[in-house]
């Protein structure tokens, strides 16, 4: 994950650097058109065309650029008119290379909306879903985009750009500079020790939440290997095809893969990568015992809802947490049956100060854990409603709990996956959203 060890002293040099780019005669141009749009990203989250400003009135465009901030996250917006100036197609794209930095871009078109994203900060089916949970008809932009904000927050991986330093204002006096430049001088060693200590405190905070995850996760796959043990198929056995063995060479594979990135988790999110092998494993057994059998193969499914080491999903039942609202969930044969009984389901319950609770009332810590099996796309809806699920919707554990290796925010140019950036803006409150191809799901 990476760290920002002097985020003050860059916020105090990066903001006299741009005061001075302020004195520049273009800096009291008024933005209009793609490349303006897109220099106007590279100083801060949120753009919003002079003709679109009755969309997003520039108290509100303030307060999603702060809230995005805050949260340290490539998350980019843009309010635009739909003229001949901003041709739908080729929108995202032509912004995301203009603007040339790794991260989520959301453009609000007149009354459309498109998002896409770099496949290494959210992936393809992660934006699509956040996009289609959005768009409402009769949605205004500030509630569209705020929605879209929220979620795509707490998923994105990396962190803001650098140049998010602040944006001045006009004229700025040379004293005014010069003053600024004694202050980041003088604030620098402080700056530093209250980095080092912030620092510290994550990294013990991390260390605390993977300890936590680590036997929750060992449990997992201790319950898959045994799953493995009692298959009872050997490759050689009567009646075994190459595709009977390929599924059980890929249920092995995940095993190993599992043991072996928990062994070398440095970070709560590394988690989810386990998770997604274990997941990955079960419906190779799934489809194996299919074809063992000679049924149909299963439809790839998320697992159980309330206890993953179920296996995957045989249907979908209406639920409620405690207090929370209804909504569909993915579940196990067996728990359904349960459900229709008027029986509580099996559920995974896991340790939290108040003793053992099911899970989705537990800390951030299960968030990477619980995202490795259901996926970020589909998380907001499945725990609407629940502590986890609270969590995961906040900057917070975007911040402590979401981040990732690949460095989000980070100039890229135009080398990125042109394919991610396809969306269509639907209007009217139609469809809308986009179609970002490149099976990046």
């Amino acid at each position: 994950m990476r760290t920002r060890p002097f985020p003050l002293l860059s916020a105090l040099v990066g903001l006299t650097l741009m005061l001075l780019l302020a004195l520049a005669p273009s800096a009291g141009a008024k933005a209009t058109g793609l490349e303006d749009a897109a220099e106007a990203l590279k100083q801060g989250p949120v753009y919003v065309h002079p003709e679109a400003a009755g969309q997003l009135p520039r108290a509100e465009a303030d307060a999603l650029a702060e809230k995005i901030k805050d949260a340290d996250k490539p998350v980019f917006v843009a309010v635009l008119p739909a003229t001949e100036e901003f041709p739908q197609q080729g929108l995202l794209r032509d912004l995301r290379t203009e603007t040339g930095i790794t991260g989520v871009y959301a453009v609000r078109l007149g009354d459309g909306f498109a998002a896409g994203a770099d496949r290494a900060v959210m992936s393809n089916r992660a934006v699509q879903n956040i996009v289609d949970a959005v768009r409402q008809p009769g949605v205004d932009a500030t509630t569209e985009l705020n929605n879209f904000v929220d979620q795509a927050l707490a998923q994105a991986r990396g962190s803001a750009p650098s140049t998010w330093s602040g944006v001045p204002g006009e004229g700025a006096p040379v004293a005014g500079l010069v003053t600024l430049g004694a202050v980041a001088a003088a604030g620098g060693a402080a700056a530093l020790t209250v980095a080092r200590r912030n620092r510290r405190r994550k990294e013990q905070q991390e260390q605390e939440a993977l300890e936590k995850l680590r036997v929750v996760v060992d449990e997992d796959i201790t319950a898959y290997g045994e799953e493995l043990d009692r298959l009872d198929f050997h490759p050689a056995e009567k009646g075994a095809d190459d595709a009977m063995r390929a599924d059980y060479e890929r249920a092995l594979d995940c095993y190993d893969k599992a043991k072996s990135l928990m062994g070398q988790a440095r970070h709560p999110h590394d988690v989810r990568g386990v998770t997604e092998a274990i997941e990955d494993g079960r419906y190779a057994l799934a489809v194996l015992t299919a074809r063992r059998e000679g049924r149909p193969l299963p439809e790839r499914r998320a697992p159980c809802f309330f206890d993953p080491r179920h296996g995957p999903a045989a249907t979908e039942v209406r639920w409620a947490p405690d207090g929370g609202a209804v909504r569909d969930v993915p579940v196990c044969a067996a728990d359904a049956a349960r459900l229709a009984e008027g029986q509580e389901p099996m559920t995974r319950t896991v340790e939290t100060e108040y003793g053992r609770r099911p899970y989705w009332e537990a800390g951030p810590a299960y968030g990477p854990w619980v995202g490795g099996y259901f996926g970020g796309g589909i998380l907001p809806g499945l725990l609407m409603g629940t502590m986890l699920g609270s969590m995961l919707s906040t900057p917070a554990y975007a911040s402590e709990y979401g981040g990732a290796e690949f460095e989000g925010g980070d100039f890229s140019g135009g080398d990125f996956s042109a394919g991610d950036f396809g969306g269509d803006f639907g209007g009217g409150g139609g469809f809308g959203g986009g179609d970002f191809g490149g099976g990046g799901f």
